[in-house]
């Protein structure tokens, strides 16, 4: 292999020595590019007019995306409904609501995952959301710290992978896979881990005293206005989402469009249950504006990475160390869903979607398991469905799961970090069983999706 075949091979390790770094990822991503780049020029292998394409091709990766415009809307609307009030109110209804089964709080904080946390965009952002939300309430009813802060974690990384998550959108489009059917293909495995969550919070609250019994169940509410109380903390931000959702998968409306009716629902939101307030507004745009750009920042390095990456033949690097390997289509998919497993332990999702697949993108294409699962576009969805529920499990895993970290520092000072291990380890063991359950029964993914949109 010459120095210019091994260039692709050097802005990997170059990625993954930098990324222990600190710095910005989307500098590192540019930095890695552009310096390639210039090396390739001093070496007479990368024409200088080849590196004015690079402001086109980061037009073309923003400017027309079809999915991008629609990720900031969303991200404004986790932010209000968090920055509203929104999110507590939520948790205490839903927990008075369910105050008669065991472990009511933790089931309420499952369930408040699966509704605030696909806004909130990030890991670090989800967990730290429903970390705020809940933490405080828990530890005050006295759950023991291990189970509070292990419902906090499930919660917060269940619900990265729940439509509408703005994961989505991004696996979407690195997987080539239709947004509605990536919004579909999910939601049978998510409902089957939130049930297994919840069933193991009710058997450890039955059986080993979860938290204390004299516990309150929740804010008191006048039995008078209950029914007013459910519309608006429970009906006004479920219903919220679930339109945003529907007119998606339904197809009515475009995502940018269904994500602006949800921006202008959280502004109504606000303005509901804090009044009509500039400030909370203007914190609420500011906050979106700072993930938003560190969001477009890591979009636009991985462009300009992807774009010398492949210059220099990247594309065909993995296909030839998978088919070096000789092993069989199983054996393959097996090796790239723990690549993606390790990865996550270090990185966020949009890295990964980023830049790690589209790496392995080739070599998924590659992958035809048409006959097991049904048909290729079928297979498609299956594949896109275990590497959500793969980073997903990822995030969680000890003791590098990248949202454990978040978890602590969203923590009160007392939670240690061996008590948030303690408390993640029999969510991990639930999560490993579904990816061996999607496995096996690849219609756990792909029932949904072709049963309404017939996807053949």
């Amino acid at each position: 292999m010459t120095f210019v075949e091994a260039i692709p091979l050097l802005m990997i390790v170059a990625l993954i020595v930098l990324l222990f770094s600190g710095f910005p990822v989307g500098g590192i991503l540019a930095g890695i590019g552009l310096g390639f780049a210039f090396l390739g020029i001093a070496l007479g292998e990368f024409p200088l007019a080849t590196l004015f394409i690079i402001p086109t091709r980061i037009y073309q990766t923003v400017g027309e995306n079809l999915i991008y415009p629609a990720v900031p809307m969303l991200l404004f609307m986790g932010i209000a409904l968090e920055t509203s009030g929104a999110a507590r109110e939520l948790l205490v209804c839903l927990q008075r609501l369910l105050a008669w089964l065991p472990g009511s709080l933790c089931i309420a904080v499952i369930l408040l995952g699966l509704i605030l946390a696909p806004t909130a965009g990030l890991i670090g952002a989800s967990v730290a959301t429903i970390a705020l939300a809940a933490l405080p309430t828990m530890l005050d009813q006295r759950y023991r710290p291990e189970i509070a802060t292990g419902s906090v974690a499930g919660a917060g990384t269940l619900g990265v992978i729940a439509p509408p998550a703005i994961m989505l959108f991004f696996l979407a489009d690195a997987l080539g896979v239709p947004l509605g059917t990536m919004f579909l293909g999910p939601i049978v495995p998510v409902l089957m881990l939130a049930f297994a969550y919840m069933s193991y919070f009710v058997i450890v609250a039955c059986f080993g005293n979860a938290r204390y019994a004299g516990a309150a169940a929740a804010d008191d509410v006048p039995p008078g206005s209950l029914l007013l109380y459910i519309f608006r903390s429970l009906v006004l931000p479920v219903g919220l989402i679930v339109l945003v959702l529907g007119s998606i998968i339904a197809g009515w409306v475009a995502p940018t469009e269904s994500a602006a009716v949800g921006a202008a629902g959280s502004a109504v939101l606000i303005i509901l249950y804090r009044g009509f307030s500039l400030t909370v507004i203007k914190d609420a745009l500011i906050k979106t504006v700072d993930v938003t750009a560190m969001v477009f920042f890591v979009v636009i390095g991985a462009s300009i990475f992807s774009f010398v990456f492949r210059f220099y033949g990247g594309d065909d690097l993995a296909l030839d160390f998978f088919e070096g390997l000789a092993m069989s289509q199983w054996g393959i998919l097996a090796a790239i869903l723990t690549i993606l497993f390790i990865l996550g332990f270090f990185i966020d999702w949009i890295e990964i979607t980023l830049v790690s697949l589209p790496i392995l993108h080739p070599v998924i294409e590659s992958l035809d398991f048409s006959a097991y699962v049904g048909s290729g576009p079928l297979a498609d969805v299956w594949i896109a469905v275990l590497v959500a529920v793969v980073l997903q499990t990822s995030f969680l895993t000890p003791p590098f799961g990248f949202a454990l970290f978040f978890l602590k520092g969203a923590s009160p000072p007392g939670i240690r970090m061996m008590t948030i291990y303690r408390g993640i380890v029999p969510l991990v063991i639930i999560q490993l069983l579904a990816v061996g359950l999607i496995l096996l029964i690849p219609a756990l993914a792909t029932w949904l999706p072709d049963s309404l949109l017939e996807i053949r």
